[in-house]
């Protein structure tokens, strides 16, 4: 059920960076691409990070410095989930060269790196609680 949720969050988490990116690009005065694009991944990031610590993995919080080192780890894995998302989607597409080989390379991706994250993320920052 855990990894149930993790992944129903990440969907969330999604919306809400699209969406953000959405508004940001609509309202932004100055570079509005490059502001929408900090602005939705703060958002997505931040929600989904709270969402998994309550509701994922119940995690307690153990003060300022031990939340600050939790999200520091989550982040640093979600760049390196990232690249490999990132790397089978342009791999697929520089293989097949097809829109279909570019959406089948993402979602892969996408499942590998989710995966991967979800097990980092149980393993070395949301610790489970000792008995």
């Amino acid at each position: 059920m855990m990894f149930v949720r993790y992944v129903l969050f990440a969907i969330v988490a999604t919306l809400v960076n699209l969406g953000t990116q959405e508004v940001t690009i609509r309202i932004a005065p100055v570079a509005p691409l490059a502001s929408s694009i900090v602005m939705g991944t703060a958002a997505g990031f931040f929600l989904k990070y709270m969402l998994d610590k309550k509701w994922v993995f119940d995690d307690d919080y153990g003060g300022r410095q031990q939340e600050l080192q939790k999200i520091a780890l989550y982040g640093a894995f979600s760049v390196l989930t990232t690249l490999v998302f990132w790397g089978f989607e342009v791999a697929f597409w520089m293989i097949w060269q097809t829109d279909l080989a570019k959406y089948t390379g993402a979602v892969l991706g996408l499942a590998i790196g989710y995966a991967a994250k979800f097990i980092l993320d149980r393993t070395f920052v949301f610790r489970e609680r000792q008995a």
